[in-house]
């Protein structure tokens, strides 16, 4: 079965850009959670207004089912979610097994920096802090792939493809 992983962590930690290289190495489609968002989620961003989890739950099922897709026609892939609260990894974890997590994890400077330097991105660096007040790291238990994001990113990806190798959720790159 090929693997199926959910890239997670703060704005500005480097999902979309990771998730993408990690879908290409390992010749597994793609799927950036922005897209997911409706045009209202978006908008309420730019404000600079944190989602409620009222604004989130459409949006965790959308990329569920992206996930159960994948699933069905046994292509795998790979899909980026900030997925910052343990109950919206729960809800997308839930009966979707094979599904792994990639955390993404860095000191909030370090992203604070990227972030800023991302122009023209819906996300305000003004809500990063909010990012990171919401933040719930993994515990050992949700068996999340933790890498750091401090290095480039194609040794982060060199990273995460070692680790999920290891944990036995990756197959060879295409």
């Amino acid at each position: 079965m090929k693997p199926l992983v959910l890239v997670m962590g703060v704005s500005g930690a480097g999902k979309s850009t990771v998730g993408g290289l990690l879908a290409e190495r390992l010749g597994l489609p793609f799927a950036d959670a922005d897209s997911f968002h409706p045009p209202a989620n978006i908008a309420k961003m730019r404000r600079g207004e944190p989602l409620t989890d009222a604004d989130r739950w459409p949006w965790l099922d959308a990329i569920g089912s992206w996930v159960d897709a994948r699933t069905a026609e046994g292509s795998g892939g790979v899909v980026t979610c900030s997925a910052l609260r343990r109950a919206y990894r729960e809800r997308l974890r839930a009966g979707r097994p094979a599904l792994r997590l990639l955390y993404l994890a860095g000191e909030p400077a370090l992203i604070g920096a990227r972030q800023a330097a991302r122009p023209g991105h819906f996300m305000p660096a003004s809500l990063m802090a909010s990012q990171f007040a919401t933040l719930e790291e993994p515990t050992p238990e949700e068996g999340a792939i933790l890498v750091s994001v401090a290095p480039p990113p194609e040794d982060v990806v060199d990273a995460a493809i070692g680790r999920l190798q290891d944990a036995g959720a990756s197959s060879s790159p295409a």
